[in-house]
């Protein structure tokens, strides 16, 4: 396998990422190259979502940036399994000579994958799951939280549907950190604006696919709204179902508390038309986003970036802004270090424009709520979206002395 100081390798399996060179060869190469691992899900109900597609946006990161230092980018599937997701990180820091993990759907798993990391003081950029804690009561310094998180979604689109007269929810829950951290946090939103929950529907993730008997229960429920606390797949399918029932004809209206541009793809206009949601990035929002996506799509014209591909994009290459300002062998050194002068430089990349890091680790970047068109209204290829209104940076995020994070100076 020969290696040039500007290759990006991706690796399919989840640990033999090495297999093809002896291990003290291994060791050597991984000592003197910055080493990323890409670890998402490749095969399950995120593999739209983040998968190949966030693989891919990190590559473009490394080729873009050209490096002066050598650069490899490796991938693995954590199955939406937490100890898979936390051998696999450790296998990694420990004996792949990986610096930095990027990406990890599922809260479940990103939570274990963030507790590998604080222990190794390694560092992880987290572009795919939602969960708050990680900048909250599992942050470390070693740890950065990019493009979305619950209390953000919460209040963009939850906040939102409130304000338009939906007082009274429904939950559907994926019945793990994700779901249960969305729902408490719209639930507070909505409770705040002098709605009522009216009941919810906890379901085990990952392995459902009918969601008749929740949907079922929402509609006998009254409610004014049915919150779909989950994502990627599972979202897909509940929206599919709540038409085929006829939900939205009875009055109910769908308040898709986390979902993607890929997820819209998916369902077709037909469908998804007049569906609310909250990305921090399309693909069309302005000039840089519109030249980001051009360089892409050519390498995924099936899949365009959403905001976790984006995300993967824009994590890699501020690392990769921060190894050459710190030094590569300081860089390998330390993941608090790392973070650190992640954390010191504004950000500034095609995705996102130029944002920053807050000290807990949180990227703060403006949160865009977006109504999906009708098929009369899109002119093209992906053109979903017709934005709604944009919450600016400062106000969208959970503020910094209620994040919970134990190095954060009162």
């Amino acid at each position: 396998m020969q290696v040039d100081r500007r290759s990006v390798l991706t690796g399919a399996a989840a640990l033999p990422l090495t297999a093809a060179l002896p291990r003290s060869r291994a060791r050597a190469q991984a000592n003197k190259t910055i080493r990323i691992g890409v670890l998402n899900d490749q095969s399950g109900p995120y593999r739209d979502t983040g998968g190949i597609t966030g693989v891919i946006c990190a590559k473009q990161a490394v080729q873009e940036f050209a490096p002066n230092f050598a650069v490899e980018v490796i991938s693995a599937d954590h199955q939406n399994k937490p100890d898979l997701g936390a051998s696999i990180a450790s296998e990694w820091y420990d004996r792949q000579g990986v610096d930095v993990i990027v990406d990890v759907p599922t809260s479940s798993v990103a939570l274990a994958v963030a507790g590998v990391a604080k222990a190794r003081n390694k560092a992880y950029l987290n572009t795919g799951a939602a969960t708050a804690d990680l900048t909250g009561k599992a942050c470390a310094p070693s740890i950065v939280h990019w493009s979305y998180d619950t209390y953000m979604l919460a209040k963009s689109t939850g906040g939102a549907t409130v304000h338009a007269g939906g007082d009274s929810w429904y939950f559907i829950t994926a019945d793990y950190a994700f779901g249960q951290q969305l729902q408490r946090d719209t639930t507070d939103f909505v409770q705040k604006a002098g709605g009522k929950v009216l009941g919810a529907s906890p379901y085990p993730f990952p392995g459902t696919s009918d969601f008749s008997s929740f949907l079922l229960q929402a509609q006998s429920s009254k409610a004014k709204v049915l919150g779909l606390c989950n994502a990627g797949g599972d979202t897909v399918n509940s929206i599919k179902q709540a038409h085929e029932f006829g939900l939205t004809e009875g009055g109910m209206k769908i308040a898709a508390m986390l979902m993607f541009i890929t997820d819209v793809n998916a369902l077709g206009l037909d469908v998804a038309n007049g569906l609310t949601l909250t990305e921090s990035f399309y693909w069309d929002l302005n000039d840089r986003t519109r030249a980001f996506t051009k360089r892409v799509v050519p390498k995924t014209p099936n899949n365009w970036p959403n905001m976790i591909h984006a995300a993967d994009y824009a994590a890699t290459l501020h690392f990769l802004k921060a190894v050459k300002e710190l030094g590569a062998d300081a860089a390998k050194q330390s993941g608090a270090t790392i973070v650190d002068q992640m954390k010191k430089m504004p950000t500034d990349d095609d995705a996102f424009g130029k944002n920053s890091i807050r000290e807990d680790g949180l990227f703060l970047c403006p949160a865009n709520l977006f109504t999906v068109k009708t098929k009369a209204e899109s002119h093209g290829p992906w053109d979903y979206y017709k934005l709604a209104v944009t919450t600016p940076a400062d106000q969208a995020w959970k503020p910094l002395n209620e994040s919970g994070c134990y190095f954060v100076k009162a």
